[in-house]
């Protein structure tokens, strides 16, 4: 029965987000008191479920993913996305300018939240397709594949620092082994399957035509890579000094404190309000503005975030995840591969990539914290590998990818929604050999 009760949630959220089209917060509170009453939580200590699911999640996260904005405005908005940019082709060439685009999308999808990241490169796209008079969808499609797998692998983006916090990983292993996934799932998601596409029609609208700064206006190279590029510097140094170093002295208490994410994003923050904020000339009102309009562009992924908290909390409040542990272990799956079906199920039905791994996680989370065999680092990769299966029609990015693009429904199916297949399971096979070694 309890299972039954869950599943006709999980549809209810589906619905109220897809056919009645509520926002994912609102509809996450809904099926959360629905569900606790349902599953028998008393009436007075459901709000206090509520509360404190809202409170555990955004109080472990927010900081992080707060930060992470701002960087990513500020990389872009500066010109340093576009230095980075130009820097790279001018290395490869014109021949080989789309591996340039990917290792942009890559670099600059790191730090940069992904609906601003679509927004910010495809200018920078269409300037490439108007300046070389290449094919819009084969050229930039593998750009928009190294954005989705950032988004969906690594760390600092909103889904996996959630996963990484409800599964207890470690944000500087998961951010390594995402790395090792990443350029596997891009390479064939990327420039393999667009090789398919050269001959799709696509005439870009004349609006997205790129305004580009002038180069005297654009900062240094060095200056662009680095700030771009400090958060993951700083986690993946840190993590692998602490793991080869097990000292408990003060200069190893330093690492792990400078190592944690928080911090790292706050030292991150700070480097680049001077590197790319008042070293480049603006004041630091001008730059405080551009922080704001970046927390108002995250806000609601934060609410979407903390809504999926409030569902996890009234689950465990009421001992179901016990019992959906138990059948899931009885289905005899292989853990990882369960979580990415889930999410993969979830994304397919909801289209929001983060709602799927953080519903599919709430499921998981019990599993994973009382079964020392599974690896949460894997975990946190496996749920989001799922939650990128075949964007459609209820995705809000499959859309910006028509439009911007100038597709049909047809081709949009065809070109995007393969793409993001392919980086799924193209995902979800290499968590699987990771877990063969790690």
């Amino acid at each position: 029965m309890a299972l039954l009760t869950i599943l006709f949630c999980i549809i209810l959220l589906v619905l109220l987000v897809s056919w009645a089209k509520v926002n994912p917060f609102l509809a996450f509170i809904i099926v959360s008191v629905i569900a606790g009453l349902l599953l028998g939580i008393p009436i007075d200590k459901i709000t206090a479920s509520v509360q404190t699911g809202l409170g555990k999640t955004l109080g472990e996260i927010t900081i992080i993913i707060i930060l992470g904005a701002m960087v990513g405005k500020l990389v872009a908005t500066s010109g340093a996305a576009q230095k980075i940019a130009n820097i790279l082709v001018n290395l490869f060439g014109v021949k080989y300018i789309q591996w340039a685009l990917v290792v942009v999308g890559f670099i600059v999808g790191i730090p940069l939240f992904y609906n601003t990241g679509f927004v910010l490169m495809v200018p920078l796209i269409f300037s490439v397709v108007y300046k070389y008079k290449l094919p819009a969808v084969y050229i930039g499609l593998p750009m928009l594949a190294a954005l989705s797998v950032t988004h969906g692998f690594l760390p600092p983006h909103p889904s996996p620092t959630a996963l990484v916090g409800m599964f207890h990983a470690n944000m500087g292993t998961t951010l390594m082994y995402g790395l090792i996934l990443a350029v596997p799932a891009i390479v064939l998601a990327g420039p393999v399957f667009a090789r398919t596409l050269k001959k799709m029609p696509s005439t870009p609208l004349e609006t997205f035509r790129a305004e580009e700064l002038p180069d005297d206006k654009l900062p240094g190279g060095f200056t662009s890579f680095f700030t771009a590029l400090l958060p993951v510097i700083l986690l993946m140094a840190s993590a692998i000094y602490l793991n080869n170093d097990h000292a408990t002295g003060g200069f190893h208490k330093f690492i792990a404190f400078i190592g944690d994410a928080p911090v790292v994003m706050l030292i991150s923050i700070i480097t680049a309000t001077f590197t790319l904020g008042t070293m480049q000339g603006r004041s630091m009102k001008d730059v405080g503005v551009l922080y704001v309009d970046a927390i108002k562009d995250i806000a609601p992924i934060l609410l979407i975030i903390g809504g999926s908290g409030i569902f996890k909390e009234v689950l465990v409040d009421s001992g179901v995840n016990n019992v959906i542990t138990q059948s899931m272990q009885n289905l005899h799956l292989q853990p990882l591969l369960l979580g990415w079906l889930l999410a993969a199920i979830i994304r397919i039905s909801l289209g929001s990539a983060t709602v799927a791994g953080l519903t599919a996680a709430g499921i998981m989370s019990t599993m994973v914290l009382h079964d020392p065999s599974i690896n949460p680092n894997l975990m946190v990769l496996s749920i989001g590998a799922g939650s990128l299966a075949f964007s459609h029609v209820n995705d809000g990015g499959f859309w910006m990818f028509k439009e911007y693009f100038n597709l049909s429904i047809k081709d949009t199916i065809k070109s995007w929604s393969v793409m993001e297949s392919i980086v799924s399971v193209v995902g979800i096979v290499g968590v699987l050999i990771l877990n063969q070694f790690v």
